[in-house]
């Protein structure tokens, strides 16, 4: 579920994948329903893409909003993620993912997660984790769409050969040729 919902720099909140164009995605915001374009220079991220800092391996952000749904209950954060400090910010996210790397994680990081996190539960999506299964589908797609465009260019080179030796037999021929 998470490869569909993205983020996107300077625009507020999360945004699900609608549909896709020439140079150009469909997005839904998850927060008022809104659609819009987004385009090559937006820098747009999936959260299945993400992960967190820790002492050991990085973790991947669908564990640890899974962890913090296992918390919290599947409900909005206890914590205000802007009216908290720091030192309530690094506690509260102690308890979800003991051995983050407080060095490299900053409350920032925290406080975004937070309202990540609140933004996902309020529209409803509670299944963090990202399908393994899914991918194969879209790569499948891919492939597919990748072999019907270079069909499609396989068959206009023929034709284009085509009706060149064609014009260039009728230019010889005379036939089809203007008299001036």
């Amino acid at each position: 579920m998470l490869k569909e919902i993205l983020a996107i720099a300077g625009k507020p909140g999360l945004f699900k994948l609608v549909s896709h164009g020439n140079n150009m995605l469909i997005v839904e915001s998850l927060v008022d329903g809104k659609r819009m374009p987004t385009y090559a220079r937006d820098k747009i991220i999936s959260l299945a893409d993400v992960s967190m800092f820790t002492e050991d391996d990085d973790v991947a952000l669908s564990e640890v909003l899974t962890k913090l749904g296992e918390k919290e209950g599947l409900k909005p954060a206890s914590i205000d993620a802007k009216k908290a400090d720091n030192d309530e910010l690094r506690t509260f996210f102690a308890a979800v993912l003991p051995n983050f790397d407080r060095d490299r994680v900053y409350p920032s990081d925290i406080r975004k997660l937070i309202q990540w996190y609140n933004i996902l539960v309020s529209a409803g999506i509670t299944d963090f984790t990202v399908e393994e299964e899914g991918d194969a589908k879209v790569e499948d797609q891919k492939a597919k769409a990748d072999d019907a465009a270079n069909q499609k260019k396989a068959a206009q080179k023929v034709q284009a050969k085509t009706s060149g030796k064609a014009a260039g037999a009728a230019a010889k021929t005379g036939v089809g040729a203007k008299k001036g």
